[in-house]
């Protein structure tokens, strides 16, 4: 096994191995080259966390992506027939994202791009940014085999930026955002060379020609960073902040609200579900000094669809709800705290955690993570196989249940204090002569 495979697998969870085995599996059925590129690539060889999975198959990747949910039972909740991809949601959580390898050529600025297929180095060589044209062979001749055809990896070991193309900017506008994204999550410098080419688009306006489906898409992944305020900063450093919004470019910029929603974030656990669950608190936080007309114009201006709108808009009146259960004098056992938030809405929660003025909804929903949840996660698997019935059946429901309740409900004795020792009895004292007489 290449040492490249073994570093993928050390980096990924049971969930992710699983996943990138039956990407495998199903495209040796299907004979097809599938390689493992992109941010996966990047963040193994950089030492970050895994967060998303990207393959790229030199091939038919909508009929592939379709196979692959055939046999694992994952979901496809977007695809693009333009560019061949397919983003794909696993029953464990995982996400996915499914390509066909490919060529891009530009007519104009920020023009949607003529799609051809192509092998996956002239992929590889139309990428963004060096430490994002990496590729690791998953395929059975040449698994673990590293291509890099743009040096990316020296680029990682520096902690630089470097763009692929010196047209890239022109090209897609979009990476001067990812370019900010990207600094702040890395912690690298931008190369010398990219950022004159960064000059350069910046003195012709290319941004001016960036979708506004592409900025509300970076806008969604700006809130699933584990720094969303820092890079919001970076974009109103570089004059960006106004493509979302020209009320965001001003005073009603609200770094200190993100800040506050960026630290809440770090009380949720770190999966899929959470970081996607974060998009309306956010949106809730950034704009919170906005008037209605200028959020409506930020609507417009990133071509927000109504799940998103309502992800957003309708948060404060969902959390009502969950706000007066915890708030209920009937809540006194941390048992009841624990089923109640357990099955809550991660953006509800979020919300709560942010903007909920009561001290026993705040103190409780901090309980939860900081004590109740701990405590269940402490539980080993012996203990869980103690619980009575089959998993998934009414009574193995009520009998884990009732378990978790009175591991949390509990009184742990405490182990009696040792009794202190008598103090050591005194050094005999002279007298003065018996001094005297020496």
């Amino acid at each position: 096994m290449s040492d490249y495979i073994y570093m993928l697998e050390s980096h990924l969870s049971p969930d992710q191995n699983r996943v990138v085995e039956d990407v495998q599996a199903v495209s040796g059925q299907a004979n097809v080259n599938v390689f493992l590129t992109g941010g996966a690539m990047r963040d193994m060889l950089a030492g970050f966390r895994i967060r998303d999975l990207d393959f790229v198959v030199e091939g038919n990747a909508l009929k592939l992506a379709k196979a692959i949910c055939d046999r694992t039972g994952a979901r496809i909740v977007s695809s693009d027939e333009h560019r061949k991809s397919a983003e794909l949601v696993f029953p464990t959580g995982v996400t996915a994202q499914v390509v066909m390898s490919r060529q891009e050529k530009y007519g104009r600025v920020g023009a949607r791009p003529q799609v051809t297929p192509a092998t996956i180095q002239d992929d590889l060589r139309g990428r963004d940014f060096t430490c994002n044209a990496i590729a690791l062979s998953l395929n059975k001749a040449s698994r673990g085999l590293l291509l890099d055809p743009m040096n990316g990896l020296a680029d990682i070991e520096r902690h630089e930026l470097r763009s692929v193309n010196s047209y890239g900017f022109y090209d897609d506008p979009s990476r001067l955002l990812r370019l900010a994204r990207f600094q702040v999550r890395l912690g690298y410098t931008v190369e010398e060379r990219t950022r004159m080419q960064v000059a350069n688009a910046r003195e012709a306006e290319v941004e001016k020609s960036i979708p506004a489906r592409v900025l509300g898409e970076e806008l969604q992944r700006i809130s699933a960073e584990d720094n969303p305020a820092e890079i919001l900063k970076r974009l109103e450093e570089f004059g960006l902040m106004a493509l979302f919004s020209p009320a965001l470019a001003g005073d009603k910029f609200h770094p200190a609200g993100v800040a506050k929603f960026e630290k809440i974030t770090r009380l949720l656990p770190d999966d899929d579900a959470t970081r996607a669950a974060r998009f309306g608190p956010f949106l809730y936080a950034l704009t919170e000094k906005l008037t209605p007309k200028e959020k409506q114009a930020l609507i417009k201006a990133t071509e927000m669809g109504k799940a998103e709108i309502d992800q957003w808009q309708k948060l404060e009146a969902r959390s009502k709800k969950l706000e007066t259960a915890l708030r209920s004098p009937r809540i006194r056992k941390a048992s009841q705290v624990y089923h109640l938030v357990s099955v809550a809405q991660p953006d509800e929660v979020l919300f709560l955690l942010y903007h909920s003025a009561l001290k026993p909804v705040q103190e409780r929903l901090r309980n939860y993570f900081q004590k109740h949840l701990p405590l269940i996660q402490e539980i080993t698997p012996e203990e869980w196989a103690t619980v009575e019935g089959k998993p998934g059946t009414p009574r193995y429901t009520k009998a884990r249940h009732d378990f978790i309740t009175y591991r949390l409900d509990r009184r742990v004795p405490r182990k009696p204090e040792p009794e202190p020792e008598p103090p050591p009895a005194p050094p005999p004292v002279e007298s003065a002569l018996g001094r005297k007489g020496r």
